[in-house]
């Protein structure tokens, strides 16, 4: 089961630390990642991360202001977000991928690669 948390209301600009913790499984086992989803819209691909922390791989509309990482001996999933804009406005779900790595690489922005997800967190960003 994955948990996530961090979420809640921020100004335009502001910054937000979203966390995902794992029970009854290692994540050190899985290359896991960050979707979004508004109303209304499919849920899309934020962030990605491999088993060992690098490489990561980002979204364009999110690169170079988003940050993913991990720490496997917590078995926690993070992601910092900063100079957050109105349109980042979703609930963020973490995933935990069970693939083999050649295919997850091909497949990593899908949400079909993805077994293990988490309930959501809540992120408004308010103009």
């Amino acid at each position: 089961q994955l948990q996530a948390s961090g979420g809640g209301l921020v100004q335009t600009g502001g910054s937000l630390r979203l966390s995902c913790v794992a029970s009854g499984r290692s994540l050190s086992n899985y290359d896991m990642a960050w979707f979004r989803q508004v109303p209304g819209k499919e849920r899309e691909f934020v962030a990605a991360i491999v088993k060992g922390s690098t490489p990561t791989y980002y979204a364009d509309s999110v690169k170079g202001r988003f940050t993913i990482s991990r720490e496997n001996g917590k078995n926690a999933l993070y992601l910092q977000l900063s100079s957050l804009k109105p349109e980042d406005t979703a609930v963020y779900y973490c995933a935990a991928a069970a693939l083999i790595r050649s295919v997850w690489f091909e497949r990593r922005t899908e949400r079909s690669a993805y077994s293990y997800w988490g309930q959501g967190t809540q992120v408004t960003v308010s103009s």
